[in-house]
């Protein structure tokens, strides 16, 4: 447990200092700990490659990532993300993730770019 708490720590580390490439790396960790880690990483970087990072987590099979993931699009207001976000908000069968997705998705609709 104590490594999975250091990469935490280190993911969270390269996000703010915006190293998105480095990052990307750990999307597909096994670790749901550690996807959402890496999806709030995300959420410090406001790009729109990050945005696209972002969307393989809006994906996830982890509920808990995907709402994760939905509080990071809206933290740097990830406009490429708001088909997805919609979608979550419309079809997600797990409540609080449809709740998060569509106080989202309104940030995101009511937001001029």
């Amino acid at each position: 447990m104590a490594f999975n708490d250091a990469l935490k720590e280190k993911i969270l580390k390269l996000g703010s200092k915006q190293k998105l490439d480095a990052i990307v790396k750990y999307l597909n960790n096994p670790s749901e700990d550690i996807r959402m880690t890496v999806a709030i990483a995300l959420g410090m970087i406001h790009t729109y490659d990050a945005g696209m990072a972002l969307i393989p987590l809006l994906r996830d099979t982890s509920p808990m990532v995907r709402a994760t993931a939905c509080e990071s699009v809206a933290a740097i207001h990830a406009k490429n993300c708001e088909e997805y976000v919609k979608k979550l908000a419309f079809t997600e069968t797990d409540p609080n993730v449809k709740q998060v997705a569509r106080r989202v998705f309104d940030q995101l609709k009511d937001r001029v770019a």
